[in-house]
């Protein structure tokens, strides 16, 4: 059977297109994420465990205006409100992360990366300085 030359031009045009659509979804769906994942990788990393570290300083300077209310422990739960900017920029990384099509999982993944990795240089610091019996 023989193509005419119109339904040879659609034809073509019709594999173009097939071949754009699937050329976008792949980039969407693969190599977008996978980008954006090793471009803000070691940022996000820097932000869960900065915003790890002011919120627990913000529940202890929290617990102690409630259990002995001070000048100085009013001060400290200001800083640490303060503090609480770096959960900001963590949020907002983490939601551009996911718009670049990072799902919750590999967010997770790099969360628990950067804790164990800081977990690590803790445990060195603390063995080195720590007072031996």
């Amino acid at each position: 059977m023989r193509v005419t030359g119109r339904w040879h031009s659609l034809l073509l045009a019709l594999n173009i297109l097939a071949l754009a659509v699937v050329f976008f979804y792949a980039a969407r769906e693969l190599v977008i994420p996978r980008m954006a994942e090793w471009f803000y990788k070691n940022d996000y990393k820097e932000l869960v465990f900065k915003c790890d570290s002011v919120m627990r300083d913000h529940f202890i300077a929290k617990s102690q205006v409630l259990h002995s209310p001070s000048d100085e422990a009013i001060k400290n739960l200001h800083a640490a409100e303060v503090g609480l900017l770096a959960c900001h920029d963590y949020d907002v990384l983490r939601k551009r992360l996911m718009s670049y099509g990072l799902s919750e999982n590999d967010l997770s993944r790099i969360g628990l990366e950067a804790i164990e990795e800081r977990a690590k240089d803790v445990r060195a610091f603390v063995e080195t300085h720590e007072i031996r019996y």
